[in-house]
């Protein structure tokens, strides 16, 4: 050992020309500090050091803002309950999940402050940043966030619609280099559900209910953020959210009491996991069970987080899966946000304590504890003797071990403006443009496509998307050919904190928006394009439509180009759009396309 040199709160090792970071601030080379040992190797000797406190931070994986210009937020506000030095200073948390963001250069930067921070802990263990998508169109705080500053992609269900493996590997390895550009380590996604009840709020974020190409496209996912293996050029994957959400009772979200259940009625637990085994099969670093209870099944009647039949005995024991398993967020204590009470998603076990829940979490297998911050209570059920250091010692070993994997502790830090020039690029949004134009599925083609330069009526489209093709009209009546984008109807509700962001209910417009809309599809020929984030069901509109186009986020051009005839329709329906509420309410929400004379089935496309 030769030179001691300072970069922020670690001193710098110098041996034989190779450096290494003291994150113990002890003048030596410990082993847990030596890249070129095994993982394996470095996690057994950080382990024996570690405190249980410090073991009960690792298994917390909470929500952390930003600042508007990069700073850690040491303020309470609305949506935080604590600081960011509360958090990793004194409740040793080393995993937080990034909510709001400011441009690249600013995210890149707090990410630097907040590794800086980790530093001054005793083993200055550095900071697992995670994040919900962040490159498609839907903005829901509870699961995904709008591209923004990131390329912009369909959904996963519109790529989905592309059936092609390649394409969403491609989309996942240009999102793993803005993901690391800006200090993402951990994606909590991909969602390997299956879209089987079309009332369910969650479909966008799927590949559609069938499992056969789910699970193609859930594998191509996996390799695009992961690779081959995980390493210092990886993100990680936490698949979710197993055994399979989307079998919901009346195709209602287990976020809410009312949609805690889920049902198999046509007997098709199975073939809902085949995702997931393509999932493990891809080597997915970490799986997150999901909310609802099992009803009418061989397994316990509790959330899958608290259930040892599926954690243990399915996941582990069956499948051999050794990686970490982290709850969905909030299985534990309510939530107060923004002057709000949102109930502890603890289906099946409302009536146990905070510890009792944790204590049955533990014992169904869970490593971690998603949007939680309560490591004090862990600590305590330790020292009761509730709970032997030996089973922490069990879920540190899996969550180190890709802290390392990804190599966090050699260096954490990233280059600012390196994070400017890459989140974003020309060439990544290009892209991401591209296919948006390849996921939309052309369902009638009727005058399709426009020819010369028509007088158009518009809804639902930027009239300066359209100018350099057309006349805009303001009019029905000036118009030769009207376009109307709209949305898939939903029954908008707010009792509930973030309720409104959840698309739920019925899947037909109501009789005034229906009446009118069939008067101008009447008045004038009319395109339909329909964003479709659920089974919508049009049968009127399909009808008197001269053309219907569905989309899966796409921007105004990407239609239009499609319109105007610049790109050909490629893509096909990835799950059913049925024909009436009453074939809807009579599918079962376990089985695929299986709804009464659908309007359009599975696979169409023109």
């Amino acid at each position: 050992m030769t030179d001691v040199s300072l970069a922020g709160p670690v001193p710098v090792l110098q041996e034989d020309g190779i450096a290494f970071r003291d994150r113990n601030r002890n003048g030596r080379l410990d082993p847990f500090e030596d890249h070129r040992l095994p993982v394996e190797e470095r996690v057994a000797d950080l382990l024996g050091r570690m405190t249980v406190e410090e073991k009960a931070g690792l298994m917390f994986h909470q929500g952390i803002g930003v600042g508007e210009e990069g700073e850690l937020v040491e303020e309470l506000g609305p949506f935080a309950g604590a600081t960011t030095s509360d958090l990793v200073c004194e409740r040793l948390l080393t995993h937080l999940n990034v909510y709001f963001t400011p441009e690249p250069r600013l995210l890149a930067e707090w990410h630097n402050r907040l590794q800086r921070l980790a530093e001054q802990t005793r083993l200055a263990i550095p900071v697992t940043v995670s994040s919900d998508p962040r490159h498609g169109f839907t903005a829901n705080p509870a699961t995904s966030w709008a591209g923004g500053h990131f390329s912009l992609w369909p959904e996963p269900l519109g790529l989905a619609a592309t059936r092609d493996p390649d394409l969403v590997e491609e989309f996942a390895d240009v999102a793993r280099q803005e993901y690391i550009a800006v200090g993402i380590r951990v994606a909590l996604h991909p969602s390997a559900d299956l879209a089987t009840e079309p009332r369910w709020a969650r479909i966008a974020g799927t590949f559609g209910e069938n499992a056969e190409i789910a699970s193609q496209l859930v594998a191509a996912y996996i390799r695009g953020f992961q690779g081959e293996s995980l390493g210092p050029q990886s993100v990680a994957c936490m698949t979710k959210h197993f055994p399979g959400g989307g079998p919901q009772r009346d195709g209602e979200d287990p976020h809410f009491p009312y949609g805690r259940e889920q049902v198999y009625p046509g007997g098709n637990f199975d073939y809902h996991l085949r995702p997931f085994e393509a999932a493990l099969a891809a080597g997915t670093a970490q799986v997150m069970p999901y909310y609802g209870m099992p009803v009418g099944t061989p397994y316990e009647e509790v959330g899958f987080g608290f259930n040892r039949s599926v954690i243990t005995a399915l996941l582990r024991e069956r499948y051999g899966f050794d990686g970490v398993v982290c709850t969905d967020w909030g299985l534990l204590n309510d939530t107060h946000i923004a002057g709000t009470i949102w109930p502890a998603r603890a289906w099946g076990v409302e009536h146990l304590s905070v510890e009792e829940r944790m204590l049955k979490s533990l014992d169904a297998g869970v490593d971690q504890f998603g949007g939680e911050a309560c490591p004090d209570v862990l600590v305590g059920l330790v020292d009761s003797g509730r709970v032997p250091e030996s089973r922490l010692d069990v879920s540190a070993r899996r969550l180190l071990r890709d802290k390392f994997r990804l190599g966090l502790f050699d260096d954490p830090y990233v280059d600012p403006a390196a994070a400017a020039e890459i989140v974003g690029q020309s060439s990544f949004r290009a892209k991401g443009a591209a296919a948006q134009r390849r996921s939309l599925v052309l369902l009638k083609d009727g005058m399709l496509p426009l020819q010369g330069r028509p007088r158009l009526y518009l809804e639902g489209v930027d009239p300066r998307a359209a100018r350099g093709d057309a006349e805009v009209v303001e009019r029905p009546e000036d118009a030769d050919v009207a376009i109307v984008r709209l949305q898939t109807p939903y029954e908008p509700r707010d009792e509930l904190f973030l309720e409104q962001f959840f698309h739920a209910g019925r899947l037909d417009f109501d009789a005034p928006e229906l009446e009118r809309l069939l008067a101008l599809l009447t008045a004038v020929p009319t395109i339909v394009e329909i964003t479709i984030d659920r089974g919508a069901v049009i049968p009127e509109l399909a009808e008197r439509a001269a053309a219907v186009i569905v989309g899966f986020g796409a921007s105004d051009g990407a239609v239009l180009d499609l319109v105007f005839g610049r790109v050909g329709p490629t893509g096909r329906l990835p799950l059913e759009l049925p024909s009436s509420m009453e074939a809807v309410e009579r599918q079962a929400p376990d089985l695929p396309h299986d709804s009464d004379d659908p309007v359009f089935p599975f696979g169409a496309g023109i």
